[in-house]
């Protein structure tokens, strides 16, 4: 199997059973962001506990195949990171993405391999950031109280 047929099946598999999707049945931290370019929308719930710790996060929504499955992947990368680590992995994430940084970086991060092949079509790069800027919101609003 090529690593571009891998890199499919990673993104398939992650749109057609995205891990952690649904909502999370506790007060918690909200937002939605959605991508008007292509309709591309994203309900974000997470749950940071007092060590600053990501205890649970979830998703819903909906959108193109690439959209969903890196929100499933972002919620798989963070769960369990403290609110720090997980801004540092979105800052990674949505500059590397932007082609600002080196692509090889994401090979540190799981099935986030499969998400090197959208660099290459800026157009694509709003959908596989919007999950990773619902973050950085919700992570700003979990700390801030809001």
């Amino acid at each position: 199997m090529a690593f571009d047929d891998l890199y499919q099946e990673i993104i398939l598999d992650h749109y057609r059973n995205p891990h952690n999707f649904g909502e999370i049945q506790r007060s918690c931290t909200i937002v939605e962001e959605d991508n008007p370019t292509c309709g591309d929308q994203i309900k974000l719930s997470l749950w940071v506990d007092e060590n600053k710790t990501i205890q649970d996060i979830k998703f819903s929504g909906q959108g193109c195949a690439i959209s969903i499955a890196s929100a499933s992947i972002m919620t798989e990368t963070v769960k369990g990171k403290t609110t720090n680590e997980a801004r540092e992995i979105a800052d990674t994430i949505i500059t590397t993405m932007r082609g600002e940084g080196e692509p090889d970086v994401l090979d540190e991060y799981g099935d986030l391999i499969a998400l090197k092949g959208v660099i290459q079509f800026p157009a694509r790069v709003k959908c596989a950031t919007l999950a990773w800027h619902a973050l950085e919101e919700a992570l700003q609003k979990a700390e801030t109280g809001e």
